[in-house]
């Protein structure tokens, strides 16, 4: 089962200077320096401070791990170079959009055209996973079940709680940026995948978009590839949390691939009612209450998501992550909670975001390997 389910991620960086922490706008430079290097797996994004990582398609988990660690600390060291780091989070806890420049690249420039201050002020970062399925046929009736377990995966990654130098009170504030785009949030279910492709293929044609890469839903069928995106999470605290919630994702795929063979699926839920428990996650975290509308019933994340643990359970072994799943059932357990829990207690000790930042770049290279070869 492992080579079947494959994995990619793809991590977006903020690039910092080392000593204040502050969002650096240096990506021409650093594409320059990483491309001989890291070839197309280092990537733009919008904003110049911005660096996008992505693995190679990988056949498992253990994979997937040797591949963020090499990949991160070549990035790690090409910053260094020229006095900078990298910080993990969705947001950055003091610096403005407004001071930020944006990519000057063909996709970029006509984006800001279009989209104005709304793509200017989404300074935010995300983890997008991939996950293999077997054919592009059995996307959308995957993904419409997928969407259920949305609002759980950005409570576990949940890692911007502060905006422009203000405690947002919102444990992933990233959620509430990225509105601001169009054709993001909670996809609609769909009767099929042909149903979905005509829906593309209406928006192309009629000049909405040029390519199904400007739908920004949570969650996607990939554009090109036969693989689920699942697009909703804030950067996570650690490079063991993007393992993880990777994990999970791919878990999840197994799971639904599993009962789908054998003409068997879960509930599909109305996106308005998933967006529901999408606004708890984003605004407590693991700790909101949410609702199971399949059986009328509150209760709280962390229970939902060892209930989620378990339904997935049965294929951890053949997937070989044992292991990353305990990790998340130990995080549920953790006083520490998520990325954003603890930069809100470094916030309530010291009352001070720029200790915050200072948190960030501490932390950013825990679980990295120290010394890949370039």
């Amino acid at each position: 089962m492992n080579s079947q389910f494959t994995l990619g991620v793809e991590e977006e960086f903020q690039m910092v200077d080392r000593n204040t922490g502050q969002l650096v706008s240096h990506i021409h430079t650093i594409l320059g320096k990483g491309a001989p290097i890291l070839g197309d797996f280092i990537k733009a994004e919008t904003p110049q401070c911005s660096v996008e990582l992505n693995t190679h398609i990988c056949p498992n988990i253990t994979a997937l791990h040797l591949d963020l660690q090499q990949k991160q600390n070549m990035l790690a060291r090409l910053l260094e170079e020229d006095g900078l780091t990298f910080i993990r989070a969705g947001t950055h806890p003091t610096s403005h959009w407004h001071d930020q420049r944006h990519t000057h690249m063909q996709r970029y420039d006509d984006l800001i055209e279009e989209l104005q201050d709304a793509a200017r002020s989404s300074i935010v970062f995300g983890l997008h996973i991939h996950v293999g399925i077997q054919r592009h046929e059995i996307a959308i009736p995957l993904m419409n079940q997928l969407r259920t377990w949305l609002p759980h995966l950005l409570a576990l990654s949940s890692n911007s709680p502060f905006w422009m130098g203000r405690n947002s009170g919102i444990k992933s504030y990233r959620s509430i940026v990225r509105k601001s785009y169009p054709r993001t949030g909670i996809p609609n279910p769909f009767a099929s995948t042909a149903e979905f492709d005509h829906y593309v293929a209406d928006l192309v044609n009629s000049g909405c978009i040029d390519n199904a890469k400007k739908i920004w839903w949570d969650i996607r069928p990939h554009p090109f590839f036969d693989t689920i995106e699942f697009r909703i999470c804030d950067m996570p605290a650690t490079i063991e949390d993007s393992i993880a919630l990777a994990a999970l994702c791919q878990a999840l795929v197994a799971k639904l691939t599993w009962l789908h063979k054998r003409n068997m699926q879960t509930h599909v839920f109305p996106s308005h009612y998933i967006e529901e428990n999408k606004w708890r996650a984003a605004r407590y975290g693991l700790d909101a209450q949410i609702i199971d509308f399949g059986q009328q019933r509150s209760l709280s994340m962390r229970d939902s998501i060892n209930e989620l643990l378990d339904f997935v359970d049965d294929v951890l072994d053949d997937l070989d992550t044992r292991h990353e799943i305990h990790y998340l059932r130990a995080l549920l357990e953790d006083s520490r909670g998520t990325g954003a829990d603890r930069q809100l207690a470094v916030y309530r000790e010291t009352n001070n975001a720029n200790a915050v930042t200072d948190y960030l770049l501490q932390t950013a290279m825990e679980g990295i390997a120290l010394d890949p070869v370039l």
